[in-house]
């Protein structure tokens, strides 16, 4: 049907090709094409159609009607011999009952005497395999053969859907009845889920991310360990802020030694570097138990998403008792930080080194002082040489009342030349700084990870059963936590009807195969019994 007729749709056409195409694109079945014999088979839509789902003509049984009707001096012959259109399971020539034959309500049997007849005429070479009645039994010999070809692998698919309806069927649980031990055992599956998912013995393990305590391992030994590794002990540290914290920790006098106050300040200073990244440590792993949350509800508990309140309550629960801690635990390696800041323990036995060298030093310098300092004590020199005083071009600042210069409005010059001891000093300086940095580095990296495992991780993980049955196991929210959602009612119930048609199925199946192998004895000892 290409043009529409009376009040059918404008796609008439479409619909009717489609609604065919649905059938006949299954590879298990049979086409029965149909042509008249009066037409062209070259432009039969109904050819054109098989041959697109079945180009090889495997499964199509051509029928051509119409016999009687074709114009003086033509036959079917070469059509139904299969030399113009081949096809695999044979190709039945019918003669139809006119309308005349409806009208006069002419007998199907007088309608298939006739028909053999006019066969008989005009096909005697083609009679025995043209026909109403021939082509009836072909289709039933088809058709039985064709199922029996089927059966195995339908038998299988069956068996394979109705197994699967099955598990769909339990994952979606049964209608709940004690809602106080169904909450319990959800409750409790996710706290073990989650615990396992820390300790990496959980049942879904992925294969594409680290995940839970594999993510946190990666943060305290390659994230965290590799930033505190990354830090320079000396960065930020200029040697000229080196000489003016030595400058300053010796007051009014100059120093004969490198005073330990310069050293205490300088290096608090590059201690305080170490708390950012570890506290950021801190917060990396408290967003990867926050993710382990999502992970135990999309892989671990299926029932989280059969009760959807309960689903979010338990992810406020747990998210709760996460911000609980986090502000705890940042607290705690925050006092890691002030405790090395507290107490510069510069006889530390990994510091003592570093301390021999500074003293080694400081011993160079006394010596180099008390040498100069004699030398300066020759009578004759101090006679021979004025004081600076004694010059008629007076210092700036100290000349004339007129002309005198206040040198404290004057800047500080801020970079120039270190004289060789200024440069000994900082070096001291710097060698103890880097000394007792890596000291304090290699504590902050081991002793954060325990802070957090002891804090936050492992309390987390010991009190968050307790935590879920204290928040949610309350009789008035009973009910109302196991509300199951609308989708899983609907599709329990279409599983389960899908379950039961399969099971039918498969019966269905069984009995065929058993008449359609049995033996022909017993099938008709079966059949009179």
């Amino acid at each position: 049907m290409t043009v529409p007729v009376g009040d059918q749709p404008e796609d008439i056409e479409t619909q009717v090709q489609e609604m065919i195409l649905s059938f006949i694109s299954n590879p298990n079945s049979l086409i029965l094409c149909v042509s008249p014999a009066n037409s062209d088979l070259a432009t039969s839509d109904a050819l054109k159609l098989a041959r697109e789902v079945d180009p090889d003509g495997r499964r199509t049984l051509l029928v051509v009607s119409k016999l009687d009707l074709m114009d003086a001096g033509t036959d079917a012959l070469e059509v139904l011999l299969g030399r113009v259109i081949p096809v695999r399971l044979g190709i039945i020539g019918v003669v139809n009952r006119s309308q005349h034959d409806l009208n006069t309500q002419k007998t199907v049997a007088d309608a298939c005497r006739d028909e053999q007849a006019f066969l008989q005429r005009h096909y005697p070479s083609l009679a025995s395999r043209c026909g109403s009645r021939y082509l009836a039994r072909t289709l039933s010999r088809l058709l039985m053969h064709h199922i029996r070809d089927c059966l195995p692998e339908l038998k299988t698919r069956v068996t394979v859907l109705s197994a699967q309806y099955q598990a769909r069927l339990s994952s979606y649980g049964e209608p709940v009845e004690d809602h106080s031990a169904t909450l319990l055992q959800i409750v409790t599956k996710f706290a073990t889920d989650y615990c396992n998912t820390i300790e990496g013995t959980a049942r879904h393990i992925q294969t594409s991310e680290l995940c839970g305590g594999a993510r946190i391992c990666y943060i305290f030994h390659e994230t965290f360990g590799r930033t505190l590794q990354s830090i320079d002990p000396l960065g930020g540290l200029t040697e000229l802020d080196i000489l003016t914290a030595i400058r300053n920790a010796t007051g009014p006098r100059p120093a004969l030694f490198v005073p330990e106050v310069s050293f205490e300040l300088l290096v608090k200073r590059q201690i305080k570097r170490l708390e950012e990244p570890s506290l950021r440590c801190v917060e990396l792993v408290h967003e990867e138990l926050q993710r382990i949350i999502q992970h135990c509800s999309s892989y671990s508990t299926q029932e989280l998403l059969r009760f959807p309140k309960l689903h979010d309550s338990i992810v406020e629960v747990v998210t709760s008792l996460l911000r609980k801690r986090l502000p705890i635990t940042n607290e705690m390696v925050h006092n890691l930080v002030a405790i090395e800041l507290a107490y510069i323990n510069t006889k530390h036995p990994d510091f003592t080194d570093a301390a021999q060298v500074s003293a080694s030093v400081n011993s160079q310098q006394v010596f180099m002082y008390i040498q100069t300092h004699t030398e300066s004590l020759d009578g004759k020199r101090w006679k021979n040489e004025k004081l600076p005083s004694e010059d008629k071009g007076s210092v700036p600042g100290f000349g004339s009342p007129s002309k005198a210069v206040n040198l404290l409005d004057t800047a500080v010059p801020i970079s120039r030349k270190l004289s060789a001891r200024e440069q000994r000093d900082c070096e001291v300086i710097q060698r103890l700084i880097k000394s007792y940095f890596l000291i304090v580095r290699k504590n902050i990296q081991d002793s954060v990870p325990k802070t957090v495992m002891h804090f936050l991780v492992n309390f987390v993980k010991e009190r968050l059963q307790s935590e879920l049955v204290g928040q949610l196991y309350k009789q008035p929210l009973l009910q109302e936590l196991l509300i199951e959602s609308q989708d899983t009612a609907q599709q329990r119930t279409e599983v389960s009807h899908m379950l039961e048609v399969s099971v039918c199925t498969v019966v269905i199946l069984i009995i065929f195969i058993s008449f359609t192998y049995m033996p022909k004895g017993i099938l008709v000892t079966r059949r009179s019994y």
